[in-house]
């Protein structure tokens, strides 16, 4: 049972740096308790792995499972050693505002590509509810129980990449995933390393990398790099309710296309994403006016 610990930056706010990785509050593979300690289950490329986060001055990290050293090697960088948040500077009053009070907030490096590369393709052109469902059932089906006390809370580790290659057509539409959908999986685990590789790569080539294989386009790649390699610049295009709400935060304007929003944000090139997410914090948006996109459960079609 190994254990490192990491002595973060002051202020630090272990929750909301790792809180980018659960997918929905019944993430097989992310647990946050009441007392601010945080459970991941992982897949190393030397295996399974559970983590457990205390917080504190020095962040205490224990892991079981065979991939438990290879993912405290790199504590640090998945804690968010590796970000620069000095670099950002506020250009508007909402966003300074927000800088203010999420000070703790770093961009966190997993440095494990298909483990957001795959819930994020699943999150095309779904409700999150349905993404989240899916992300569940494929965890839960065909992944396996996490190391050590993991699977005493019920924690799942992602099927590896062969698993994911073999799974029948008929158990991805029991799990809600439709065919465009789970054939771009399917080719992202073929060229798992291909994939994995981008997480060493500058924020432009490994966009590139990700969005050569069909079915990841700009959104994915983006949501992806955000979490594998802590990319500050990594702003989601093609988002139904981004540009609606930073044309609003930062414009007073409704309805603002990735166009508008790219304008908006030009004053923090280098740092959008990061801009991106201090502005989400705010809970400032436009008042809905059309009906929520309507949940479609294709395992029953």
């Amino acid at each position: 049972m190994p254990e490192r610990s990491w002595a973060p930056p002051d202020p630090y706010d272990l929750r909301r740096s790792l809180l980018v990785l659960r997918r929905g509050p019944y993430d097989p593979a992310f647990r946050a308790g009441h007392d601010g300690v945080i459970w991941r289950a992982t897949r190393t490329p030397e295996g399974p792995a559970t983590l457990r986060f205390v917080p504190g001055p020095r962040v205490l990290a224990t892991a079981w499972g065979p991939g438990a050293d290879w993912a405290l090697d790199r504590l640090p960088a998945l804690l968010g050693a590796d970000d620069e948040p000095e670099a950002f500077v506020p250009h508007h009053r909402l966003v300074a505002e927000s800088l203010r009070r999420h000070r703790g907030l770093r961009l966190i490096r997993t440095g494990l590509v298909l483990e957001s590369l795959i819930p994020s393709i699943l999150e095309q052109r779904v409700t999150t509810e349905d993404a989240y469902r899916a992300w569940r059932r494929l965890l839960k089906w065909f992944g396996e129980p996490a190391p050590g006390p993991g699977a005493e809370l019920g924690m799942y580790v992602m099927p590896d990449a062969v698993t994911f290659a073999r799974i029948p057509s008929w158990d991805w539409h029991r799990a809600g995933v439709d065919g465009k959908r789970s054939a771009a999986v399917v080719r992202a685990v073929r060229l798992a390393r291909r994939m994995e590789e981008a997480a060493g790569m500058e924020l432009p080539d490994a966009l590139a990398r990700l969005r050569a294989v069909p079915g990841i386009g700009p959104w994915t790649a983006a949501e992806t790099l955000q979490r594998t390699n802590g990319a500050a610049d990594a702003i989601t295009v093609g988002d139904l309710h981004l540009p609606g709400i930073i044309g609003y935060a930062l414009g007073g304007v409704r309805g603002a296309d990735d166009e508008r929003m790219l304008e908006l944000l030009a004053p923090y090139a280098g740092q959008r994403y990061r801009a991106a997410r201090l502005i989400l914090l705010t809970g400032v948006a436009p008042a809905r006016r059309a009906p929520r996109q309507r949940h479609a459960n294709i395992a029953r079609l």
